[in-house]
């Protein structure tokens, strides 16, 4: 082979910038331009949490047999977790949807890495009619921007106030429970349900089950 065809054979493997997972598969990635993050036409690859996915953009969460009150009382066991930028990994930290993906992958459960990943999945819920475990979307701190750009775990019932749990970069600064106050309600985009109807049960005990309280605070 001439010098020349080597040359343009490396730099066509260069600009191809492929990825092999654990199974040996390989992916060929390029930028989402609306979330920066690694996308090829077989594999979804965000460049933060190294997670593959096995589609371009997930629509559909399967939840299986995991119940709503089980996510969250193993969301609230985390509250306390300081806020990191980029991070999913509790020993360093959360942002908001890397709080959101530790959560839902802790009971095998492949959620989007991103919090605007979020924006197409699962199925709109009147805010009234939420029940806990929808996801609650909102703005990024400019409300005027009106993409999705942080996410929480609702945790309260349809006649209470409405409130969530999430990793904030706020006063907080850490994995906290927030109300849908008129600053979050500026912010606010839409509910989304990601577990079919029947998994809900206004009896469960929604809080603290990961803290061993018989008696949890129901919102």
């Amino acid at each position: 082979m001439r010098c020349k065809e080597i040359f343009y054979l490396l730099l066509l493997i260069l600009l191809s910038c492929k990825k092999t997972d654990k199974s040996g598969r390989v992916y060929v990635f390029t930028k989402d331009p609306l979330t920066n993050d690694s996308v090829s036409e077989t594999g979804y690859y965000t460049t933060r949490s190294k997670t593959l996915y096995n589609k371009k953009y997930i629509t559909n969460i399967a939840t299986g047999k995991v119940s709503p009150a089980a996510v969250i009382a193993f969301a609230c066991s985390l509250e306390g977790t300081p806020y990191r930028y980029g991070s999913a990994d509790p020993a360093h930290g959360f942002d908001c949807s890397g709080f959101i993906n530790y959560v839902f992958n802790h009971f095998g459960i492949v959620v989007p890495r991103t919090s605007v990943g979020f924006t197409a999945v699962g199925h709109d819920i009147p805010l009234n009619k939420a029940m806990p475990g929808d996801l609650v979307l909102f703005t990024g701190t400019d409300y005027r921007m009106r993409t999705v750009g942080h996410i929480g775990i609702l945790i309260s019932l349809p006649d209470h106030e409405p409130k969530f749990v999430h990793a904030t970069s706020g006063k907080e600064d850490g994995v906290t429970e927030s109300t849908l106050n008129s600053y979050y309600l500026n912010r606010y985009i839409k509910t989304v349900r990601v577990f079919p109807t029947g998994a809900f049960n206004l009896y469960w005990p929604v809080k603290h089950l990961a803290k061993g309280r018989k008696k949890p605070n129901i919102y």
